[in-house]
């Protein structure tokens, strides 16, 4: 089983562009694994981590409900964000500047086959990392993601999860508000969840910014341990 993990930080990227990358990888590593399959092969498939940050855009997952998104086009168009149907599971989040991304695309089968446990580990990472900051961070049951003051008036999201798989192979991922607008949640219903706030780390901090690589560090940090990991950095090629 490969534990190698290769990390590439995109920058600040298109959403367009780095799905049709996501997609790249996740059909290289689902090929792989049909070659093994049908030739007796064993060759080693490769696992990604992808960090990006967006500029303004809106996604709905598949089973998501387009009367989540409170805007029209040309609303949008004045927002200077856009809007993808995309096919990860949940239902409608947004990205953009200041909001961590990542997304791993690992073959499972490198790690441990249950889709379940996946997205608690990421929540997980999440979690680990934002204790680090002196935030108590939790699950809502039945609402995947990572959030704050569960069970109280207040309760806030402050990052956001949707995946897909196919063969045990993942893509899409996690969207940690770090230094978020806030106010671009107010255009939607976040998550198809009424009635619950959103917030950024910055925020619960009372601070103007909070450094995204020191927190992407911490990320990967919890990532490697959890997922028994190795984290090896590749130069971009997109």
């Amino acid at each position: 089983m490969n534990k190698k993990v290769l990390l590439k930080d995109l920058g600040f990227k298109d959403y367009k562009e780095t799905w049709d990358y996501q997609e790249f990888l996740f059909k290289e590593i689902i090929d792989l694994k049909t070659k093994n399959r049908r030739e007796g092969t064993e060759l080693e498939t490769p696992n990604h981590f992808l960090f990006v940050e967006h500029p303004h855009v809106y996604t709905l997952g598949k089973s998501g409900d387009i009367n989540n998104l409170l805007v029209d086009e040309a609303k949008l168009k004045e927002k200077e964000a856009t809007f993808y149907k995309i096919n990860r599971g949940g239902d409608i989040t947004y990205h953009g500047p200041g909001q961590i991304v990542g997304y791993p695309i690992l073959d499972l089968d490198n790690f441990f086959t249950d889709i379940h446990k996946y997205l608690r580990f990421l929540e997980e990472v999440v979690i680990l990392t934002l204790a680090e900051y002196g935030l108590k961070a939790e699950r809502s049951e039945g609402e995947t993601g990572v959030w704050l003051d569960v069970g109280t008036p207040f309760a806030r999201k402050i990052c956001a999860m949707g995946v897909r798989a196919s063969r045990w192979v993942t893509m899409h991922g996690f969207a940690l508000n770090v230094n978020s607008d806030l106010g671009y949640f107010d255009l939607m219903i976040p998550c198809g969840i009424k009635d619950k706030a959103v917030t950024s780390l910055n925020v619960e901090l009372g601070k103007k910014e909070i450094h995204l690589e020191e927190v992407k560090q911490k990320l990967l940090r919890h990532f490697e341990t959890l997922f028994e990991a190795e984290i090896v950095k590749e130069k971009t090629s997109v």
